[in-house]
Parts: C-alpha cells; sequence; structure tokens
C-alpha cells in the first residue's frame, strides 16, 4: 500500500481568448493535461472540473477576463501545471 501524500500544486491564469474557454482552448487544454498521470483540475467560481474533460471545463462557461485555478495532483503535478499555464499564455 503506497502511504506517500501526493503532492499538490496550485496556480491560476486569466482567460485571454476573446471567446472565453470555448471549445478551441478547452481542447487545447484537455490535451495538455492528459499527458500527465496526475489528477488536473480547474477551478472557477467555486467549481472544479477535471481539466481532462472537455465537457466539464465548457461548462464552466469561463469569459475573457476570468480567473481560473488550476490544481494538480500527483507525481508530476509540477509539470502539469506549468504546461497549463504555459498553454493558457500562448492562447
Amino acid at each position: 500500500m503506497n502511504l506517500m501524500k501526493k503532492k499538490e500544486v496550485f496556480g491560476k491564469f486569466k482567460v485571454s481568448a476573446q471567446n472565453g474557454l470555448h471549445a478551441g482552448p478547452s481542447n487545447e487544454i484537455v490535451k495538455c493535461a492528459s499527458a500527465f498521470k496526475s489528477e488536473v483540475y480547474l477551478i472557477y467560481q467555486k467549481q472544479s472540473v477535471s481539466a481532462k474533460s472537455l465537457l466539464s471545463i465548457l461548462m464552466l462557461t469561463a469569459r475573457k477576463g476570468s480567473q481560473i485555478g488550476v490544481k494538480a495532483l500527483g507525481e508530476d503535478a509540477e509539470e502539469a501545471v506549468a504546461s497549463i499555464l504555459n498553454l493558457a499564455k500562448r492562447q
């Protein structure tokens, strides 16, 4: 039994896409998050959803200028959060 505590990492970004987190940017987040073993979540207005689920991200209905939290739990959590934040900067 693995008793090691999962690494937990947080970050945040501002939605810069004119149309908010619509299908295009959301799909890129899903692809990015799915490349990691860690559990990855996006947090917006007290809602936390899997960053590996397109439908869940779209249900956040985050608009341009929204602050989005990113949380990852697992062995590659730091890399997962850094990759999503880097992706958000390029959007």
